[in-house]
């Protein structure tokens, strides 16, 4: 299958998987966040993790606003994405989720973070679908495979609804496998 191909696939499941988690039932959209949120801060607490690089949500993402302040109560470390152009992230230090600006795509970020260049111990990813070989489906700009192919020995772990799950993500050369994802299929 040549590239354009593979360009095409991605840009249709994207459509279909905004269009269908735009129609998420909101009480159990916050049921299932609250779960996700649940389940990520086990991991941490059980695994001692101190620095978490995690994204601040937005339209109908995954709600993980709660485990991040919870995880800012608890002094960890809670860094998130500043949206460059050139595909690029600059890692920004969360202190506060009341004091966040307005980016680029709808994105927010600290409106006075201190840029972050040190390793993480974690990588919560977001994402449109995923498949069981673990790779993730994202809006397409490659902010992420960009960032975490700089990361290999980061543990990363990728939050989806279970309906964002297709047989296969078409895949290209730069795309990168997630460690773990994280999905519930009794709550949805």
């Amino acid at each position: 299958m040549d590239n354009s191909d593979i360009i095409a696939q991605k840009k249709a499941l994207r459509q279909e998987m905004l269009i269908r988690r735009a129609k998420t039932n909101g009480t159990l959209k916050n049921k299932y966040d609250q779960w996700i949120c649940e389940q990520l801060e086990n991991i941490i607490l059980e695994k001692g993790y101190q620095k978490i690089h995690a994204y601040l949500p937005m339209g109908k993402e995954i709600d993980i606003s709660p485990l991040l302040q919870s995880l800012l109560e608890k002094n960890i470390t809670v860094v998130v994405p500043k949206t460059l152009p050139k595909r690029k992230l600059e890692n920004l230090v969360l202190m506060d989720l009341n004091k966040l600006e307005k980016g680029v795509f709808g994105t927010t970020h600290p409106a006075e973070g201190k840029v972050y260049n040190d390793a993480f111990d974690l990588i919560i990813v977001p994402g449109l679908a995923f498949d069981k070989n673990k790779y993730r489906l994202g809006y397409g700009a490659g902010y992420y495979d960009n960032f975490i192919v700089n990361h290999q020995n980061t543990r990363k772990i990728g939050v989806f609804y279970p309906f964002q799950e297709v047989e296969k993500v078409p895949t290209e050369a730069h795309d990168v496998q997630l460690d773990e994802i994280l999905i519930n299929d009794g709550i949805l």
